[in-house]
């Protein structure tokens, strides 16, 4: 009998833990909209991608967004609602082209830049024909004389 309520309690404990995850999960829609707010509690993060423990803006934010969906507001509704209370700076606009385009480019100026590199330092420079050099400091002119006489001896 004690084996029986224990198993009993287990599988009530289980179902308990589930079902508060389960409703704390934000629904598609409510993710969809929150996407487009900025979280207020400071992370730089949008509603619904808030990765702070029990956020005091996010979660709360989430369940006025799915109460506003559910009393049949639209998104362009609920996102005037929020940006009429906290004003223009909550709310994230969806990339437009410029932000799609901006890290292609960078990376096609780096990828050029480094090939114009390559271009003017790969080739080498041919050296234009000089002849025979001359010395005319007396000083070299003697170390040159002492390198000649130590060379000859070598031979």
């Amino acid at each position: 009998m004690q084996r029986l309520k224990s198993s009993f309690l287990l599988v009530l404990l289980a179902a308990v833990a589930l079902a508060q995850t389960a409703s704390e999960k934000p629904s598609v829609d409510v993710r969809r909209v929150g996407a487009r707010l900025a979280c207020q509690c400071g992370c730089k993060d949008s509603v619904a991608t808030c990765s702070m423990l029990e956020c005091g803006f996010s979660k709360p934010a989430k369940e006025k967004i799915a109460q506003m969906q559910a009393a049949g507001m639209g998104d362009d509704q609920i996102i005037q609602a929020f940006i009429r209370d906290y004003g223009a700076g909550i709310y994230l606009a969806p990339p437009n082209a410029l932000g799609w385009i901006i890290p292609y480019a960078a990376v096609a100026a780096g990828l050029v830049v480094i090939w114009l590199f390559l271009k003017k330092y790969r080739q080498p420079k041919p050296l234009a024909e000089i002849g025979p050099v001359e010395v005319d400091d007396p000083a070299l002119a003697k170390y040159k004389e002492q390198i000649e006489k130590d060379l000859a001896n070598l031979e």
